[in-house]
């Protein structure tokens, strides 16, 4: 069992020109905000929206004759999915693709539209791998792990290869895992390369499955992740025993630290990842130390995030950041309370968004009511400023 920069390599000959080779970008936003120098390697940009393309398409490329008739089946959360879906319709190979229930609609739809047969089943991925394990045994499928097959590994390791040619001078790179199929192949690809650049990991901290391997204790996993493409139980046999003496270190990161990665890569870089997509500039942010200084390739592995979600990222990093704000205000259920009180928040500039009173809590007098104001800030600063001013006025801010 083994991959080598030799197999990465016939890999990117045999995909060349059927998978787009994407960017990589110096953020100075990203890079002045953080104080390491951020370089991107947009993923998001594939046709299928991730860093996926590479390794589905080379383990397609692989199959005999007879395997490419039978056709191939997978478990996915969403991205293996929709790349070996596309490039096996492409290369008219039967695709069946098993989900876990939750996995977000934008990924079903688009596997779907691929021409693959999606199913539905379990509550998370094992249960969907062991679901995929039943179909192949039931219809001779040929059954291809998203990250636990040697092809796989080296299509991913053209991700680090691409990565290293068009910056040559990085300190390190920060992969997220899941299964550990794009960390090991890359990893492989860029030590091969540059031996002294630094390979760092990310988890999420509800499915560490790496960081636990690597301490030889049972993977703690469990709850839903708005990083769900990095959720693993158990990283691949065939990914941590090529990858894990070729990585320097792991960052766990919580989910808030993926959805401040998010919102940022959109409001700053101006590019949509999904949770999982921004796990390299998450833990760079949750550990500002540790990278200050340092040049720093950040691989941006997915933007297939539901509408949905990311505009609840958003607001959710808004609120985080004060800029959107509910003052509740105890005061006299009369007429023209609600007027004065949005006199004072309109005369400081704060915008209305939403308001609720109730009359029914029973914190509250008979004779009085509660208000929930929801204003737009600039900022916590401007936030605090319309607080103290509804207090100069006399009125009773439950929280704010």
């Amino acid at each position: 069992m083994t991959v080598t920069i030799d197999d990465i390599r016939e890999a990117q000959k045999r995909i060349a020109g059927q998978v787009d080779r994407t960017p990589v970008r110096y953020s100075r936003r990203l890079s002045q905000l953080t104080g390491a120098e951020i370089w991107i390697k947009f993923d998001n940009l594939h046709f299928t929206g991730s860093f996926k393309e590479r390794g589905a398409l080379n383990r397609l490329m692989q199959l005999t004759p007879d395997e490419k008739k039978r056709g191939v089946v997978a478990a996915s959360a969403g991205n293996h999915a929709q790349a070996l879906a596309y490039h096996g319709g492409r290369l008219g190979v039967p695709v069946t693709i098993v989900m876990p229930e939750g996995t977000p609609f934008v990924k079903v739809d688009g596997t779907r539209a691929h021409g693959a047969n999606v199913v539905i089943h379990g509550l998370d991925f094992s249960a969907s791998t062991e679901e995929a394990k039943r179909l192949q045994a039931e219809h001779g499928y040929v059954f291809v792990s998203a990250f636990d097959d040697e092809g796989i590994v080296a299509g991913q390791g053209v991700c680090g290869l691409e990565f290293v040619e068009d910056a040559p001078d990085l300190d390190a790179l920060i992969i997220p895992i899941g299964g550990g199929g794009l960390i090991a192949g890359s990893a492989i690809a860029a030590k091969a390369i540059r031996p002294d650049i630094k390979i760092f990991g990310v988890e999420a901290a509800r499915y560490p499955s790496f960081t636990a391997r690597r301490r030889g204790e049972p993977a703690k996993c469990s709850g839903q992740t708005i990083a769900e493409g990095i959720a693993i139980k158990a990283v691949g046999e065939i990914p941590f025993a090529l990858a894990d003496s070729l990585i320097d270190e792991v960052f766990v990161c919580e989910e808030a630290d993926f959805e401040k990665g998010v919102a940022l890569l959109a409001t700053l870089e101006k590019t949509v990842a999904e949770g999982a997509g921004a796990g390299g500039l998450a833990a760079i942010l949750a550990n500002p130390e540790r990278f200050k200084g340092m040049k720093i390739g950040v691989e941006l592995t997915g933007g297939n995030i539901d509408a949905r979600m990311l505009a609840v990222v958003l607001n959710r990093e808004m609120v985080r950041e004060k800029r959107l704000i509910v003052y509740r205000i105890l005061g006299d259920d009369r007429p023209g309370m609600l007027s004065a009180m949005a006199a004072v928040i309109g005369g400081l500039g704060g915008n209305i968004i939403d308001v609720v009173h109730n009359r029914l809590a029973l914190d509250v007098p008979a004779k009085g009511a509660e208000f929930d104001i929801m204003v737009e800030t600039r900022d916590a600063r401007h936030a605090e400023e319309i607080g103290a001013a509804l207090k100069d006025q006399g009125y009773e801010l439950r929280m704010g």
